[in-house]
């Protein structure tokens, strides 16, 4: 037999506090950690909730957890207040990548050519 759900109106109502009282429980920036430990529910719960379509109040309290995340990490990131490493390693999972796509297309018939040939090649590419 399941246990019984935790999830409640009063649950939704401490979820939707934590968002406004995160900075009084000396919390940077709220967090699905967080929201958890408030809550008194394990995080897998927290995310098997937000899936659930019947809790769609859940799953908008989470997407605001996500944005004001988003939000003060790229606020605190840009003016110093955070550390840049750790605030770019969790503006990951919002989308952010530092990452440049390098595309080498290195063709190594070039490396068995002889100068002249070389040249030749050289001399065609320009012209195309």
């Amino acid at each position: 037999m399941p246990r019984p759900t935790k999830y409640t109106t009063e649950m939704l109502n401490k979820a939707e506090k934590y968002l406004n009282e995160y900075s009084s429980l000396d919390e940077e920036i709220p967090t699905i950690a967080g929201l958890s430990l408030y809550l008194q529910v394990n995080r897998d719960t927290i995310y098997d909730w937000a899936k659930q379509e019947d809790k769609h109040e859940f799953s908008d309290i989470l997407r605001k957890l996500m944005s004001k995340q988003e939000i003060r990490l790229a606020s605190k990131g840009l003016n110093g207040d955070f550390n840049s490493v750790i605030t770019k390693l969790m503006l990951t999972k919002h989308g952010y990548s530092d990452k440049q796509d390098v595309n080498q297309n290195v063709n190594l018939k070039y490396e068995e050519m002889d100068d002249d040939e070389l040249d030749e090649e050289l001399a065609r590419l320009e012209d195309e």
